[in-house]
């Protein structure tokens, strides 16, 4: 039994996806949920709550990451980044109080999907390149 579980963690750990592929997957399936709360005609406040909440969440590590000196990002990107999770924070707290647009964080977060994907770099002001 003990030899089958090892073997199929083996297999599970083979399987990892790389630091950039989970952050993908992350901002995907964020994106994803804010886009749902977006599309909704009346969506329930607890669901739109927690997307905005998921996002924050998201930008909040990516912070924590960026302002780690081991990060390697180049001085330039870091800066961006770290200004576009102020913008984050900031349009989070508009939606919530009833004055922000959700749309806003949507286009955040989009080009930095496509830019992990590799599809196009991000211009970090809302465009692909």
């Amino acid at each position: 039994m003990h030899n089958l579980a090892f073997k199929a963690y083996g297999q599970v750990q083979k399987r990892t996806a790389s630091d950039k592929g989970i952050e993908h997957a992350l901002f995907l399936q964020i994106t994803e949920a804010l886009e749902e709360v977006a599309r909704s005609d009346s969506p329930s406040p607890s669901a739109k709550a927690d997307a905005i909440h998921r996002n924050q969440q998201l930008w909040t590590l990516l912070t924590t990451d960026l302002l780690n000196p081991a990060n390697s990002l180049p001085i330039d990107l870091k800066s961006r980044l770290l200004q576009l999770s102020k913008f984050v924070q900031k349009t989070s707290m508009e939606i919530l109080s009833g004055t922000g647009n959700i749309a806003d964080l949507i286009e955040v977060n989009r080009p930095i999907i496509a830019g992990l994907a590799g599809s196009a770099q991000p211009d970090l002001h809302g465009e692909a390149a």
